[in-house]
């Protein structure tokens, strides 16, 4: 299946390309503080790590969805990475940006159209929905692996807190995506198994899910009780909440550059 995809369609997107310099350049002007501010710095890296990590994201379902059956993902651009060939640009890169910036909340939406009819089988729909979260997980383990492996030494101090709250934004997309919430891709992996009128039933409620979601983490006693459960996987990664912290601290560059405490 995969072999009806041309070369062209599977060309990286120099888009994409261009995400990942500013992610490396602005990620070294935090690691040599060369940057004459290092909140906007840290800015443009977490940003930058975060589309990056949302054009995985994507991708992985497309492929996902390419080997189940659906051969159209290749026409429609979504294997070059390319953030600006989604169906849904604002709801995939815009209001996740917005919700980071807004709230340090990292939560990826729906974006690749799939044409389910073209696939066969509930465990590859489940599977196709799976696959955009697991690329989070992917990403948090990779993003925590100099903690949780005791690798910091030599590591600045600033660049360690900016790795730390770009992985938390992993995780939360990654908990937050599992949610069986309509329009999440949680709902996604146990859609097939429901029947035909509970998924006609559901279905109108779709596009408002990843907006309840996170209106939802505005009432105090979620936002508390999620954050609380975050902070301990995050724990769990050898990632302290001071690391997050700090992490996001300097990321709201425009509150002024924060000062360190011992």
């Amino acid at each position: 299946m995969a072999t009806a995809v041309s070369r062209r369609d599977r060309r990286i997107s120099p888009v994409f390309l261009g995400l990942v310099a500013i992610m490396g350049v602005s990620g070294w002007a935090v690691w040599t503080d060369f940057s004459a501010s290092p909140g906007f710095a840290v800015f443009l890296f977490v940003v930058s790590g975060w589309v990056v990590s949302l054009c995985l994201h994507e991708y992985a379902h497309a492929r996902t969805a390419l080997h189940g059956g659906d051969i159209s993902i290749g026409a429609k651009g979504y294997l070059t990475l390319n953030p600006l060939k989604y169906t849904h640009v604002a709801l995939s890169i815009v209001l996740p940006v917005i919700f980071v910036i807004m709230g340090g909340i990292g939560l990826p939406g729906g974006a690749v159209f799939i044409e389910r009819h073209r696939i066969r089988g509930r465990w590859k729909h489940s599977l196709i929905s799976a696959a955009g979260p697991l690329t989070n997980v992917a990403f948090a383990a990779a993003l925590t692996a100099p903690f949780w492996l005791g690798a910091l030494d030599g590591v600045p101090e600033v660049f360690r807190y900016a790795l730390a709250f770009l992985a938390m934004l992993q995780v939360t997309a990654a908990i937050l995506n599992f949610l069986p919430v309509p329009g999440l891709d949680g709902y996604g992996v146990i859609e097939p198994w429901l029947s035909y009128r509970v998924r006609r039933q559901v279905e109108p409620y779709a596009p408002f899910g990843l907006l309840a979601v996170f209106g939802v983490l505005w009432i105090p006693g979620v936002n508390h009780v999620f954050f609380d459960a975050i902070d301990g996987v995050m724990r769990a990664l050898g990632v302290s909440e001071w690391e997050t912290y700090w992490g996001q601290e300097f990321f709201r560059f425009w509150q002024g550059e924060p000062q360190l405490t011992p």
